[in-house]
């Protein structure tokens, strides 16, 4: 038995590395009532015989219900389903008057609108710590074209606008990245030598060095992009910009042409992309409020998609 002390909510800041799908678990209650909670915590098990697997915290509101059912339904929510996520992460009345849903083939609700949905006849509950495995046979399932809804480091993350600005990079493109450590954006020597954002031609390798890696690399900085943080075409040229979201992999050394700026110090009126500095100020915003979006339009007028926190019952 090891002595160490296991901090949980480092714990769950490490374990929110790991990119999930979104599901809503829904049954009836003996009396024939829906029931469901949002959870990430779903996987698949076996093909033969067809098995999958939930957890359900025992604290969670629905757990009593959950220990007595013969079964329940997975809904693998879609990219526009983060609303119906949110009602069933909480104890809103009336939760299922606020879906479109159907009995599935083994009685239990499923959603319209979502990626698949899977309904399971119980096939066995495990004691698992502070939540029970509740294990799953599919007794009938669907399969829609719907992008699913992702989550990761306490955020909803939307695959399919990721999808299309990759599709996007073979068109006439600016690929950058805003590159953060320690509450500074390393920014780079600009071609009339004031500061600019790390931007390539395509995400590339390391080895190109038009590519946003390449340039990077050739800074001598090991960095890893993440989420997607805006994509806009420039008014005039139509040139396509994706811009994402990075960190670095180790305390960074001498730098080439580059350097880490304080978010305070940053004279972000020197960029010169007009588009650049409202990017660069909505980065320290919302880094600052820890609450990120997705900017989708052009370089003066858009929107923004938020990849907005939550919090679950599992």
């Amino acid at each position: 038995m090891s002595d160490v002390r296991i901090d949980p909510r480092e714990l769950r800041h490490a374990l929110g590395a790991f990119v999930t799908g979104v599901t809503v678990v829904t049954t009836r209650d003996t009396d024939g009532t829906p029931r469901g909670f949002t959870a990430n915590s779903f996987t698949s098990v076996s093909l033969d015989p067809p098995l999958v697997l939930v957890c359900i915290a025992k604290s969670a509101g629905s757990f009593d219900v959950f220990e007595r059912v013969d079964g329940y339904a997975v809904n693998i929510l879609g990219e526009d389903q983060r609303d119906v996520s949110g009602v069933f992460a909480t104890d809103t009345p009336n939760r299922f008057e606020k879906v479109i849903w159907s009995d599935g083939p083994a009685g239990h609700p499923v959603f319209e609108g979502t990626a698949a949905w899977l309904d399971c006849s119980m096939h066995e509950r495990v004691e698992a710590g502070d939540h029970v495995i509740l294990i799953g046979r599919v007794e009938g399932f669907h399969a829609h074209s719907e992008a699913p809804l992702g989550y990761c480091r306490g955020a909803y993350v939307t695959f399919g606008l990721e999808q299309d600005a990759v599709a996007a990079g073979g068109r006439d493109a600016r690929i950058g990245a805003i590159i953060e450590h320690n509450e500074a954006v390393l920014l780079m020597e600009g071609p009339d030598g004031g500061p600019a954002l790390p931007t390539g031609q395509c995400l590339g390798e390391a080895k190109d060095p038009q590519s946003l890696h390449g340039v990077l690399a050739k800074t001598g900085l090991k960095s890893e992009l993440g989420f997607l943080f805006a994509v806009f075409e420039e008014q005039g040229t139509g040139h396509l910009n994706i811009f994402y979201r990075g960190t670095i992999e180790e305390e960074p050394g001498s730098l080439k042409g580059a350097r880490f700026v304080p978010f305070d110090k940053i004279d972000v009126d020197a960029l010169r992309s007009s588009a650049d500095r409202s990017m660069l100020r909505r980065y320290i915003a919302e880094r600052t409020e820890a609450q990120f979006g997705i900017y989708v339009g052009d370089e003066k007028s858009g929107y923004v998609h938020p990849l907005a926190t939550t919090k679950g019952n599992t």
